[in-house]
C-alpha cells in the first residue's frame, strides 16, 4: 500500500516523538513512519544525548535527534509518546514531563499509546478526560481522575490515546487527520471503519507482515485445538458431574475460538499449519500419560489453561492487527475465567477432605 505526500497540508507540521531504554519497537515505528511517510518532519527526543536507545523486543536501536531537555515545545504541533517500559522512565525525568506538560498547556496534540499515558499521570494531566490506555495501566488512569475507555482510539480534545500495538495503524490515522493529513486523497481509511484491513497500513508503516500475523494465528490454533483435546481426555477420566459439566463448558469455547481463528486464516486466504493441525494429536500422546484420579484431572486442565494465558497474553501485545488482536484477547478473557472456576472447584475439593496428588504422580500438561 502506498500514500502519496500531502505536503500543502502537512509541510509546515513538526512533530516530536520521544524515545527511552525499553521502548515498545512497534509503537515507535509505527507512528514515526506514518508520520514520515506523510512528508511530516519527526524530531526524536530523548533523555539523554549520545545515547543510542534500544527497543524492548530488539527491532529497533535510534538515536534521538535531541534531548526533552532542549527541545522547544513553540516549535511543535504534536507529540507522540510510545509505550512498552520506557514511560516509567520517562515519568522519572523531570525535562521530559515538563515538556509534555507544556505542550498540553498550549493545546499541542498529545497522542500516547500503551503505557504512554504514565507521563500524562505524572504531569497530572489527566483529571477529567475520556482515555484508553493498556489494560494494566486501567487502574493507574481511573485513580489520575479520567474515565478509562476501552477502544482502540479515544480523541479527548487534543489528546489522542490508544491501548496497543493491534491499535497502532488507527491510532496514527487519527493523530496524521488532525494533523490535517487524511481522507480519501491520502488513502488513509476513516478511524471507525472498523471493516478497514488496518493490518495492510500497519505492515506498510513498518508494522506486522502478514507472515507474522499468520503465525501469531497459527500459534493460538495450536494452543487451543490442543487444550480442547486435552480436555476431552479428561473429561473421560473424570467422574465429578460438576467438574464434568466444566469442562464441557471449556470445550464448547474451544470450539468457538477455533472457529473464529479458522475463519480469519481463511479471510486471509490462509490455511493452518501442519503444527496447528497436529497439535491434537500431541495432545492425546500427552493425556495417555496422565492418572485418574479426579483431583488430578482438575490440575491438569489447569495447568493448560494457565500456560495458554501466559501464551495468549504475549500474542495480544505482539501484533499491529486489530482483528487478530481481538480474538487473542478474547480467548486471553475467556481462559482468565475458566482458571477462576477450576481454582475455585479446586479448593472445595480440598476443602471437603480430597488431597491433591504428590509432586511425584506428574505434572501438569501444557500446551504446545
Amino acid at each position: 500500500m502506498t500514500h502519496n505526500n500531502n505536503s500543502s497540508n502537512s509541510g509546515n507540521k513538526k512533530v516530536a516523538i520521544l524515545i527511552e531504554q525499553g521502548v515498545e519497537d512497534l509503537e515507535f515505528i509505527v507512528p514515526y513512519n506514518g508520520l514520515k511517510q506523510a512528508g511530516i518532519e519527526v524530531v526524536v527526543l530523548g533523555s539523554r544525548m549520545n545515547e543510542k536507545y534500544k527497543g524492548k523486543r530488539g527491532k529497533l536501536s535510534k538515536q534521538a535527534d535531541a534531548t526533552t531537555t532542549e527541545a522547544i515545545v513553540d516549535e511543535f504541533a504534536a507529540v507522540v509518546i510510545p509505550g512498552g517500559m520506557a514511560p516509567d522512565k520517562m515519568r522519572l525525568n523531570c525535562n521530559t514531563v515538563c515538556f509534555v506538560r507544556e505542550a498540553m498547556k498550549q493545546g499541542k496534540l498529545i497522542a500516547a499509546v500503551c503505557h504512554g499515558p504514565q507521563v500524562l499521570i505524572e504531569g497530572d494531566l489527566l483529571k477529567g478526560k475520556q482515555i484508553t490506555g493498556f489494560t494494566a495501566i486501567r487502574k493507574d488512569i481511573s485513580n489520575a481522575g479520567a474515565n478509562y475507555i476501552d477502544e482502540p482510539v479515544v480523541v479527548d480534545g487534543n489528546l489522542i490515546t490508544s491501548r496497543e500495538p493491534g491499535d497502532l495503524a488507527i491510532f496514527t490515522t487519527a493523530l496524521l487527520n488532525r494533523l490535517g493529513y487524511g481522507g480519501k486523497e491520502a488513502g488513509l481509511p476513516d478511524e471507525k471503519d472498523t471493516s478497514a484491513e488496518w493490518w495492510k497500513l500497519a505492515d506498510a508503516w513498518g508494522g506486522s507482515t502478514k507472515n507474522e500475523i499468520l503465525k501469531g494465528l497459527n500459534t493460538a490454533l495450536a494452543g487451543e485445538r490442543y487444550s480442547m483435546e486435552a480436555l476431552e481426555h479428561y473429561l473421560e477420566k473424570e467422574s465429578d458431574q460438576q467438574v464434568s459439566a466444566l469442562f464441557q463448558e471449556m470445550i464448547l469455547n474451544k470450539q468457538h475460538h477455533i472457529k473464529k481463528l479458522e475463519t480469519y486464516l481463511n479471510i486471509l486466504h490462509e490455511k493452518p499449519s501442519l503444527a496447528a493441525n497436529i497439535a491434537n494429536q500431541y495432545a492425546q500422546f500427552k493425556t495417555a500419560l496422565t492418572g485418574s484420579d479426579d483431583i488430578y484431572q482438575i490440575r491438569c486442565a489447569l495447568g493448560d489453561i494457565q500456560t495458554g494465558i501466559g501464551d495468549l497474553s504475549n500474542l495480544s501485545a505482539m501484533y499491529t492487527d486489530p482483528v487478530a488482536t481481538a480474538i487473542f484477547k478474547e480467548i486471553h478473557n475467556d481462559l482468565g475465567k475458566d482458571e477462576q472456576r477450576l481454582i475455585e472447584l479446586y479448593r472445595a475439593r480440598i476443602a471437603a477432605g480430597i488431597k491433591p496428588p504428590t509432586p511425584t504422580s506428574g505434572a501438569a500438561v501444557t500446551q504446545v
